[in-house]
Protein backbone atom coordinates (compact mmCIF):
# COMPACT_ATOMS: atom_id res chain seq x y z
CA UNK A 1 0.00 0.00 0.00
CA UNK A 2 1.57 3.48 -1.13
CA UNK A 3 2.30 5.62 2.20
CA UNK A 4 1.31 9.33 2.46
CA UNK A 5 2.36 11.49 5.40
CA UNK A 6 -0.53 13.63 7.08
CA UNK A 7 0.62 16.35 9.67
CA UNK A 8 -1.59 18.05 11.66
CA UNK A 9 0.36 21.26 13.05
CA UNK A 10 -0.78 22.62 16.45
CA UNK A 11 0.16 26.01 17.71
CA UNK A 12 2.94 28.04 16.40
CA UNK A 13 3.06 25.14 13.25
CA UNK A 14 0.72 26.86 10.18
CA UNK A 15 2.41 25.76 7.02
CA UNK A 16 4.86 23.51 6.35
CA UNK A 17 8.25 24.13 4.33
CA UNK A 18 9.82 22.68 1.53
CA UNK A 19 6.92 20.95 -0.32
CA UNK A 20 6.89 20.37 -4.39
CA UNK A 21 4.29 21.75 -5.90
CA UNK A 22 2.47 22.87 -3.13
CA UNK A 23 -1.15 23.85 -3.29
CA UNK A 24 -3.86 25.52 -0.62
CA UNK A 25 -6.99 23.09 -1.40
CA UNK A 26 -10.05 23.15 -0.11
CA UNK A 27 -11.76 19.35 1.12
CA UNK A 28 -15.50 18.79 1.76
CA UNK A 29 -16.47 16.11 4.64
CA UNK A 30 -19.60 14.99 5.71
CA UNK A 31 -18.36 16.12 9.26
CA UNK A 32 -18.55 20.50 8.10
CA UNK A 33 -15.41 22.15 7.20
CA UNK A 34 -11.79 21.28 8.31
CA UNK A 35 -9.55 23.83 10.49
CA UNK A 36 -8.85 25.16 7.05
CA UNK A 37 -7.70 24.18 3.78
CA UNK A 38 -5.32 21.83 3.35
CA UNK A 39 -1.62 21.90 1.84
CA UNK A 40 -0.86 18.87 -0.23
CA UNK A 41 2.24 18.56 -2.07
CA UNK A 42 5.36 16.27 -2.35
CA UNK A 43 8.51 15.66 0.28
CA UNK A 44 10.93 14.04 -1.30
CA UNK A 45 9.35 11.01 -2.89
CA UNK A 46 6.66 11.01 -0.33
CA UNK A 47 3.23 12.68 -1.31
CA UNK A 48 2.39 14.92 2.13
CA UNK A 49 -1.17 16.70 3.68
CA UNK A 50 -0.97 19.20 5.88
CA UNK A 51 -3.82 21.02 8.22
CA UNK A 52 -3.27 23.62 10.50
CA UNK A 53 -5.01 22.27 13.75
CA UNK A 54 -5.83 25.80 14.92
CA UNK A 55 -6.24 27.20 11.73
CA UNK A 56 -4.30 30.02 9.78
CA UNK A 57 -4.05 32.86 12.33
CA UNK A 58 -5.46 30.30 14.94
CA UNK A 59 -8.52 31.33 15.04
CA UNK A 60 -10.12 27.98 16.72
CA UNK A 61 -10.47 27.29 20.37
CA UNK A 62 -8.99 23.74 21.54
CA UNK A 63 -12.90 22.45 22.35
CA UNK A 64 -14.11 24.04 18.66
CA UNK A 65 -11.42 22.33 16.45
CA UNK A 66 -13.02 19.79 13.66
CA UNK A 67 -11.32 17.13 14.87
CA UNK A 68 -13.79 14.29 12.55
CA UNK A 69 -13.10 16.85 10.10
CA UNK A 70 -9.68 17.26 9.82
CA UNK A 71 -9.37 13.48 10.30
CA UNK A 72 -12.11 12.77 7.29
CA UNK A 73 -10.43 15.11 5.49
CA UNK A 74 -6.82 13.58 5.60
CA UNK A 75 -8.15 9.96 5.17
CA UNK A 76 -9.85 10.90 2.19
CA UNK A 77 -6.90 12.73 0.51
CA UNK A 78 -4.89 9.23 0.86
CA UNK A 79 -2.94 9.92 4.45
CA UNK A 80 -1.79 6.54 5.57
CA UNK A 81 0.49 7.76 8.66
CA UNK A 82 -0.76 11.05 10.76
CA UNK A 83 1.75 13.19 12.77
CA UNK A 84 0.29 15.33 15.61
CA UNK A 85 2.62 18.06 16.43
CA UNK A 86 1.50 20.01 19.45
CA UNK A 87 2.74 22.26 21.93
CA UNK A 88 2.52 21.44 25.99
CA UNK A 89 3.44 21.70 29.29
CA UNK A 90 5.39 19.80 31.23
CA UNK A 91 5.02 17.54 34.72
CA UNK A 92 8.68 16.18 35.17
CA UNK A 93 12.04 18.09 36.03
CA UNK A 94 13.79 16.72 33.06
CA UNK A 95 11.02 16.83 30.50
CA UNK A 96 12.36 20.80 29.64
CA UNK A 97 10.70 23.33 27.87
CA UNK A 98 12.08 22.76 24.07
CA UNK A 99 12.21 19.11 24.36
CA UNK A 100 9.98 17.03 22.60
CA UNK A 101 8.20 13.98 23.94
CA UNK A 102 6.66 11.00 22.06
CA UNK A 103 3.13 10.85 23.33
CA UNK A 104 2.00 7.25 23.94
CA UNK A 105 -0.44 7.27 26.49
CA UNK A 106 -3.10 9.14 26.92
CA UNK A 107 -5.63 10.11 30.09
CA UNK A 108 -8.59 11.96 28.62
CA UNK A 109 -10.14 14.87 30.76
CA UNK A 110 -12.11 16.58 27.81
CA UNK A 111 -15.83 16.70 28.01
CA UNK A 112 -17.13 19.14 25.23
CA UNK A 113 -16.04 17.35 22.31
CA UNK A 114 -17.31 14.65 19.37
CA UNK A 115 -15.19 11.87 20.19
CA UNK A 116 -16.18 8.93 17.59
CA UNK A 117 -17.43 8.65 13.96
CA UNK A 118 -19.43 5.96 15.21
CA UNK A 119 -22.73 6.19 17.50
CA UNK A 120 -26.43 5.27 16.84
CA UNK A 121 -27.27 3.34 13.56
CA UNK A 122 -23.58 2.26 13.28
CA UNK A 123 -21.95 1.33 17.07
CA UNK A 124 -18.56 0.37 16.92
CA UNK A 125 -15.60 -0.03 19.63
CA UNK A 126 -12.54 -0.23 18.58
CA UNK A 127 -9.18 -1.27 20.99
CA UNK A 128 -7.09 1.72 22.21
CA UNK A 129 -4.90 0.42 24.50
CA UNK A 130 -1.79 1.44 22.74
CA UNK A 131 -3.11 4.52 21.53
CA UNK A 132 -0.43 5.85 19.20
CA UNK A 133 1.28 3.70 16.49
CA UNK A 134 4.35 2.32 17.89
CA UNK A 135 6.79 2.46 14.17
CA UNK A 136 5.55 5.60 13.44
CA UNK A 137 6.36 7.07 16.94
CA UNK A 138 10.03 5.46 16.61
CA UNK A 139 10.13 7.10 13.35
CA UNK A 140 9.50 10.69 14.76
CA UNK A 141 11.86 10.04 17.66
CA UNK A 142 14.84 9.19 15.45
CA UNK A 143 13.86 12.29 12.89
CA UNK A 144 13.52 14.52 16.11
CA UNK A 145 17.37 13.55 17.39
CA UNK A 146 19.08 13.46 13.80
CA UNK A 147 17.27 17.47 13.64
CA UNK A 148 18.97 17.97 16.98
CA UNK A 149 16.23 17.88 19.61
CA UNK A 150 16.15 16.37 23.08
CA UNK A 151 13.77 13.43 23.14
CA UNK A 152 11.62 11.79 25.71
CA UNK A 153 10.88 8.56 24.02
CA UNK A 154 7.40 7.89 26.00
CA UNK A 155 5.03 10.01 27.67
CA UNK A 156 1.74 10.18 29.17
CA UNK A 157 -0.39 12.84 28.03
CA UNK A 158 -2.99 13.99 29.99
CA UNK A 159 -5.78 15.89 27.88
CA UNK A 160 -7.52 18.88 29.26
CA UNK A 161 -10.84 20.33 27.55
CA UNK A 162 -9.45 24.41 28.21
CA UNK A 163 -9.07 27.06 27.37
CA UNK A 164 -7.95 28.42 30.81
CA UNK A 165 -4.70 26.63 31.85
CA UNK A 166 -4.81 24.31 35.36
CA UNK A 167 -5.55 25.27 38.48
CA UNK A 168 -2.40 24.46 40.77
CA UNK A 169 -4.49 21.78 42.68
CA UNK A 170 -4.93 20.33 39.50
CA UNK A 171 -1.37 20.81 38.28
CA UNK A 172 -0.25 18.88 41.41
CA UNK A 173 -3.24 16.04 40.98
CA UNK A 174 -2.59 15.05 37.72
CA UNK A 175 1.58 15.18 38.35
CA UNK A 176 1.66 13.81 41.99
CA UNK A 177 -1.18 11.39 41.80
CA UNK A 178 -2.10 10.32 38.33
CA UNK A 179 1.32 10.42 37.16
CA UNK A 180 1.22 11.73 34.10
CA UNK A 181 4.25 13.26 32.10
CA UNK A 182 2.67 16.52 29.99
CA UNK A 183 -0.37 18.13 29.28
CA UNK A 184 -1.99 19.92 26.69
CA UNK A 185 -5.52 20.54 24.83
CA UNK A 186 -5.70 18.87 21.75
CA UNK A 187 -4.46 15.76 21.96
CA UNK A 188 -8.00 14.08 22.52
CA UNK A 189 -10.23 13.26 21.20
CA UNK A 190 -7.51 13.60 17.73
CA UNK A 191 -5.88 10.16 18.58
CA UNK A 192 -9.33 8.34 18.79
CA UNK A 193 -10.89 9.42 15.63
CA UNK A 194 -7.68 8.13 13.72
CA UNK A 195 -7.60 4.92 15.43
CA UNK A 196 -11.28 4.58 13.87
CA UNK A 197 -10.35 5.96 10.72
CA UNK A 198 -7.69 3.06 10.59
CA UNK A 199 -4.96 5.65 10.62
CA UNK A 200 -1.40 5.06 12.01
CA UNK A 201 -0.70 7.74 14.37
CA UNK A 202 1.96 9.63 16.82
CA UNK A 203 1.87 12.53 18.78
CA UNK A 204 4.93 14.65 18.88
CA UNK A 205 4.31 16.86 22.39
CA UNK A 206 6.54 20.08 21.99
CA UNK A 207 7.30 21.00 25.89
CA UNK A 208 6.53 25.07 26.19
CA UNK A 209 6.70 25.48 30.41
CA UNK A 210 6.17 23.58 33.59
CA UNK A 211 2.52 24.16 33.57
CA UNK A 212 1.56 25.30 37.32
CA UNK A 213 3.11 22.97 39.85
CA UNK A 214 6.68 23.89 39.63
CA UNK A 215 7.67 26.23 42.36
CA UNK A 216 10.27 28.09 40.68
CA UNK A 217 8.55 28.99 37.28
CA UNK A 218 5.09 29.37 38.68
CA UNK A 219 2.35 30.26 36.99
CA UNK A 220 2.39 29.65 33.32
CA UNK A 221 3.20 32.62 31.27
CA UNK A 222 2.18 32.89 28.17
CA UNK A 223 4.78 34.97 26.52
CA UNK A 224 7.47 32.53 27.60
CA UNK A 225 5.54 30.04 26.01
CA UNK A 226 5.02 32.05 22.89
CA UNK A 227 9.04 32.36 22.87
CA UNK A 228 9.54 28.59 23.13
CA UNK A 229 6.67 27.72 20.89
CA UNK A 230 7.75 30.11 17.53
CA UNK A 231 11.19 28.16 18.83
CA UNK A 232 9.87 24.73 18.78
CA UNK A 233 8.16 25.05 15.27
CA UNK A 234 11.69 25.29 13.74
CA UNK A 235 12.59 22.15 14.72
CA UNK A 236 9.25 20.34 14.32
CA UNK A 237 9.85 20.95 10.36
CA UNK A 238 12.97 19.56 10.50
CA UNK A 239 11.98 16.45 12.16
CA UNK A 240 8.86 16.06 9.49
CA UNK A 241 11.41 16.69 6.72
CA UNK A 242 12.97 13.55 7.60
CA UNK A 243 10.48 11.64 7.92
CA UNK A 244 9.46 9.97 4.71
CA UNK A 245 13.30 8.37 4.96
CA UNK A 246 12.13 7.10 7.79
CA UNK A 247 8.84 5.42 7.68
CA UNK A 248 8.54 1.32 8.36
CA UNK A 249 5.97 -0.67 8.07
CA UNK A 250 3.13 -0.62 10.93
CA UNK A 251 3.35 -3.92 12.64
CA UNK A 252 0.48 -2.77 15.15
CA UNK A 253 -2.36 -3.45 12.49
CA UNK A 254 -3.60 0.43 12.50
CA UNK A 255 -4.85 -0.22 9.43
CA UNK A 256 -7.17 -3.03 10.06
CA UNK A 257 -8.27 -1.65 13.47
CA UNK A 258 -12.10 -1.73 12.37
CA UNK A 259 -11.72 -5.62 11.27
CA UNK A 260 -13.91 -6.78 14.56
CA UNK A 261 -15.22 -3.58 16.19
CA UNK A 262 -18.60 -2.82 14.67
CA UNK A 263 -21.15 -4.10 16.32
CA UNK A 264 -24.66 -3.29 14.78
CA UNK A 265 -26.26 -5.98 12.64
CA UNK A 266 -25.81 -5.01 8.86
CA UNK A 267 -29.49 -4.33 8.40
CA UNK A 268 -29.78 -2.28 11.41
CA UNK A 269 -27.30 0.32 10.04
CA UNK A 270 -28.36 3.85 9.29
CA UNK A 271 -27.96 4.11 5.33
CA UNK A 272 -27.22 7.89 6.45
CA UNK A 273 -24.75 7.51 8.64
CA UNK A 274 -23.11 4.54 6.41
CA UNK A 275 -23.04 7.69 3.64
CA UNK A 276 -20.74 9.75 6.30
CA UNK A 277 -18.00 6.69 7.06
CA UNK A 278 -17.48 6.58 3.66
CA UNK A 279 -13.97 7.42 3.39
CA UNK A 280 -13.59 6.71 7.48
CA UNK A 281 -14.54 2.83 7.21
CA UNK A 282 -15.55 2.47 3.81
CA UNK A 283 -12.91 -0.80 3.36
CA UNK A 284 -14.92 -2.85 6.12
CA UNK A 285 -18.47 -1.13 5.05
Amino acid sequence: MARMIGVIGGSGVYDIDGLADARWQRVETPWGPPSDEILTGTLGDMPMAFVPRHGRGHVHAPSAVPYRANIDALKRLGVTDVVSVSACGSFREDFAPGDFVIVDQYIDRTFAREKSFFGTGCVAHVSLAHPTCPSLSAACATAARASGVTVHDTGTYLAMEGPQFSTLAESKLYRDVWGCDVIGMTGMPEAKLAREAELCYASVAMITDYDSWHPDHGAVDITQIIATMHHNADKARALIARLPALLAPCAAGCDHALDHAILTAPDKRDPALLARLDAVAGRVL
